[in-house]
């Protein structure tokens, strides 16, 4: 296929070639594996600045999208991949290989540079979803540190840059400036742009920004980076988010706040215990979704409620396909029973194939988790109605599921991502959470924004 770039790919095409250290903060949908190639084809083939590209992506981006792109394009077919991927031999014959660009899961990170033995040789990075690296004290981010020295030029791609806020921001710089803008430290930047918030004592559970950090903050980084939103540049399907409300009886409600209010909750079928509050969370999940785990790790089912609105949507699609984002295996396993129940055909994405059957619409139903599938993956051939039958409380996860229908080259002219919400429980501070956080991730991508034709 011939590659007739948009203007503001041209314009990040060119942006790559100018900046040794950028980070393309590009919206979900607009291309950024093929833009970020056609600038690593120039670097290496015109202006010989390069000689060898490492990319560093989730395991299914790697494994799928990378490689999908060179052979989609015209103007890359020639240029020589490996994907080092499976096992450990496997990956160093990939990495050993004669090739322009070696493309490695981020899991791996640390394997090639602290056990492999294999020379780090790469002159140019790209990290594919750089917001895998805003955990600082994460083994892949201290690996990848102790080689960014040796790299001359280094690109982050992410969609979602700060999905748990600006704090996120410090280590996806920290790698690739070196920390030149935001600081060299985590103390230093949090002094400087933040001040405490909870507390216990003198110790501090979590950070709000000051009254100016993120107008400094944005200033900051604002020469390196360039941000694009797809409803700016593309014609895009118009996006309906809707909620679907389903109420639990009187007795599921006891039994959702006994446990809330007394961190224990007896049953017939088991005890189920939350230990600290992250636990007693997860655990109010699984309650409005349905199910609940107990001490024995064993499924208890609560109420039918979201599996009867999930049947209902099915059914008024009629014959349309569905794609379902679900969070615990429990929801999968009672999803594919009622699934299985109605006769309705349906398969997991998980696979090439799921993939294929998807997108080429065999598929009544289909599920996705959003943690093993959320990123890189093109499913909006395949449909426009997407339920989440249980929220993540991961804003990046969340929009880059949404992205798997909403996006460039989708056929319908609306998607429709439709929220299944127990009323009265935590599914509602979910989802405000999400829509408070995307209100700073939108302040920072419109304010870094790339103005094409203009200054940013």
């Amino acid at each position: 296929m011939k590659f007739i770039p948009h203007d503001y790919q041209q314009y990040a095409i060119q942006f790559l070639t100018e900046h040794p250290v950028a980070a393309l903060l590009l919206d979900m949908g607009l291309g950024k594996t093929v833009t970020t190639l056609t600038a690593i084809n120039e670097l290496l083939f015109d202006r010989f600045e390069i000689r060898r590209v490492l990319v560093i992506a989730p395991l299914r981006v790697a494994r799928d999208t990378w490689s999908a792109e060179v052979q989609k394009w015209e103007h890359l077919k020639h240029l020589r991949y490996s994907i080092a991927v499976g096992t450990a031999e496997e990956r160093k014959q990939a990495l050993l290989a004669r090739t322009d660009i070696c493309i490695l899961n981020r899991e791996n990170i640390r394997w090639l540079v602290e056990e492999s033995g294999i020379p780090f040789n790469f002159d140019m990075l790209v990290i594919d979803e750089l917001s895998g690296f805003k955990n600082h004290q994460t083994k892949r981010f201290k690996a990848l540190m102790k080689v960014r020295p040796k790299v001359k030029r280094i690109v982050g791609l992410t969609g979602t840059p700060s999905s748990n806020g600006l704090m996120d921001l410090w280590a996806e710089f920290r790698l690739l400036d070196m920390g030149q803008r935001l600081g060299r430290f985590i103390g230093q930047y949090r002094t400087a742009y933040f001040q405490p918030d909870k507390r216990n004592g003198m110790v501090v559970y979590s950070y709000k920004p000051l009254p100016q950090a993120e107008k400094q903050i944005y200033d900051k980084i604002s020469d390196i980076t360039i941000s694009m939103k797809a409803i700016d540049y593309l014609q895009m399907p118009e996006l309906l988010m809707t909620e679907s409300r389903v109420q639990l009886s009187k007795q599921e409600a006891e039994r959702y706040k006994q446990l809330k209010q007394d961190l224990v909750l007896d049953l017939p079928e088991g005890e189920i215990t939350a230990t600290n509050a992250a636990a007693l969370s997860n655990k109010l999940c699984q309650m409005s979704n349905g199910a609940i785990y107990d001490d024995e790790n064993n499924m208890i089912p609560i109420h039918s409620r979201k599996l009867d609105a999930l049947e209902d949507m099915i059914e008024s699609a009629n014959g349309k396909p569905v794609l379902v984002a679900y969070w615990f295996k429990h929801d999968r396993t009672r999803i594919t029973e009622r699934l299985r129940k109605l006769g309705v055909v349906y398969q997991e994405i998980k696979s090439a194939e799921s993939i294929k059957n998807w997108n080429s619409r065999k598929l009544q139903v289909a599920l996705i988790h959003p943690a093993s599938a959320g990123h890189g993956l093109n499913l909006q051939a395949g449909g426009n109605f997407l339920v989440w039958f249980g929220l993540t409380w991961s804003l990046e996860l969340y929009q880059q599921t949404n992205a798997r229908l909403w996006r460039q080259g989708q056929q319908s002219e609306t998607v429709v991502i439709q929220h299944i919400i127990t009323k009265g429980t935590i599914d509602e501070h979910i989802l405000k959470a999400l829509q408070a956080k995307d209100e700073t991730q939108t302040a920072l991508m419109q304010a870094v924004k790339a103005e094409i034709g203009g200054s940013r």
